[in-house]
Order: C-alpha cells, then sequence, then structure tokens
C-alpha cells in the first residue's frame, strides 16, 4: 500500500522534477542546528496544498517542514519557473512517445471568484464579483499545453494569440520539435476577422463559431474536450477560488494542477 507522500509525488515525477531544479545545500560554518527540509518533502507538501485546498497554515505536520518553509519554497522556485519547466518537461516526454495529437487543439477559459490581488476585476458572469480567468490551450486528448491567468473582466480574444505564442517547442516522435497546431477551435468570444488573419499567417487552419450564424452546440462536438479539463482542473480545489494575492502564485497553481494531469496520462 502507498503512503500519502508516495500517491502525491511518485519516485517518476520526483525523478522528472530533479531535472529542473537542483539541490540547494546549505553549510553551517557554525555547525548544528537543524535538518535542512528536503526539497521531495516540500514538493509533497505544496501538491498537497494544491489537490486539498487547504491553507499554508493548516498544513498537517505529518509532511515534516513548517509551512513557512514550505511557502518560502514555493515562492522561490516560482520565481525560477520551475513549474513552467516541469511542465515543459513532461509535455517533451509525452510527445516523444506520441502522446499528444496536434491535428486539433481548443481554447477556452474558466472564471474563478478572487479575494484580492493584481489581475483581478469584476466577473460580468457572476453579478460583478471581484474574479480572475483562467485560459488554456488543450489537444485534442484534453492535455494543456498553453496556460494563463488575467482579470476576469478580460475579453477572451485577447487572450488567444499570447496562448499560442506561449505553446513551446515540444519533442516529437519523428522529426523536429512542434509548437504550432494543424487547427484551432474556439467560441464565439474568439470570432474577429484579426485573429483569423494572424492564425492564417501563422499557418494554423481555425474554426470558430460566428455570432449571430452558427450555433454553439455545433461546435460543441469538438470543443468538450477543453470543457473536461477545465473539470480536471477543479479536481486542484486551490482553483475553486483564488486566494493569492500574487498573480504568479496563483499561475503556479494552475500550471502544477496542468502538471499533474500530463503526469498522470504519462504514466497510464
Amino acid at each position: 500500500m502507498t503512503s500519502l507522500a508516495e500517491h502525491l509525488v511518485s519516485d517518476e515525477l520526483w525523478e522528472l522534477f530533479r531535472r529542473v531544479v537542483p539541490e540547494t545545500v546549505v553549510v553551517r560554518p557554525q555547525g548544528g542546528g537543524r535538518r535542512r527540509a528536503g526539497d521531495r518533502e516540500c514538493l509533497t507538501a505544496i501538491v498537497f496544498v494544491a489537490t486539498s485546498g487547504c491553507s499554508w497554515r493548516q498544513l498537517p505536520p505529518v509532511f515534516g517542514p513548517a509551512w513557512p518553509t514550505v511557502y518560502r519554497r514555493f515562492a522561490r522556485w516560482t520565481q525560477q519557473r520551475v513549474w513552467a519547466r516541469l511542465h515543459r518537461v513532461i509535455l517533451n516526454e509525452l510527445g516523444a512517445q506520441g502522446g499528444l495529437d496536434w491535428s486539433r487543439f481548443a481554447v477556452d477559459s474558466v472564471s474563478v471568484r478572487a479575494l484580492k490581488g493584481q489581475l483581478t476585476g469584476p466577473n460580468p458572469t457572476d453579478r460583478g464579483k471581484l474574479g480572475s480567468k483562467i485560459h488554456l490551450i488543450v489537444d485534442r486528448r484534453g492535455l494543456s499545453l498553453s496556460i494563463g491567468i488575467s482579470a476576469a473582466n478580460l475579453h477572451d480574444s485577447q487572450a488567444l494569440i499570447p496562448l499560442v505564442r506561449g505553446i513551446p517547442p515540444i519533442r516529437s516522435r519523428r522529426g523536429r520539435r512542434r509548437r504550432r497546431p494543424g487547427k484551432l477551435r474556439g467560441d464565439k468570444g474568439y470570432d474577429y476577422q484579426h485573429l483569423r488573419r494572424w492564425l492564417s499567417s501563422r499557418g494554423i487552419q481555425h474554426r470558430i463559431a460566428r455570432r449571430g450564424i452558427e450555433f454553439s452546440q455545433r461546435l460543441g462536438r469538438h470543443r468538450w474536450v477543453v470543457e473536461r479539463t477545465v473539470s480536471w482542473l477543479s479536481g486542484c480545489r486551490r482553483l475553486h477560488r483564488r486566494y493569492e494575492r500574487k498573480p504568479e502564485h496563483f499561475l503556479a497553481f494552475t500550471a502544477i494542477a496542468a502538471t499533474l494531469i500530463c503526469h498522470r496520462r504519462l504514466t497510464n
């Protein structure tokens, strides 16, 4: 029977994590003192906070290091863009095994309530309450390749170009790295001619619903994969509501959730 720590951070995930974060060795000239908390212990505690939704102060002592140590390690790794690099490493492993389907991508967003901080704004779909928005692009199998956050009142169309540009060059089973899908599907929120022209200039076919002409149900036959990914992200309860004042910390939890989803596909 696997323990809670092994369930949250498996040996495979730990080996991938070691590629992107070198272990820091602290030497005390005077000797003595308490043992430094290990990186794996801190990573396990961070994943527990992301999946359970508990606050840092409610972190159970079973994980070893105290919550201030875990939070400082989380802030330092976020500043070093460790989570984005870990996500990219797992995507490269999936691409090398042929686990990514580049034929058709989908783009969408989801809004969550926010308590405070930057990149928050009145949510037009939630009676103007303060919120943030998660934007994501997924492949045909629902794996997130590019994610971003914004204020809840930012229109979806303004996030499309940064999302497509944010797709990293990913290894493929044969040939060179890829970063452009064959086709991109979106709802009526992305129905703008300048976006269609920009996608066409990059060699990306687009299938975007036209306002006042097409019903959203027709496009839903292919866009359900991104809606399913949104439900997968809700498995990380830390994303149900934004508690982080700093937007980079909220983006870090979003990247952790996307990384866990991709890693489950890699190991299955």
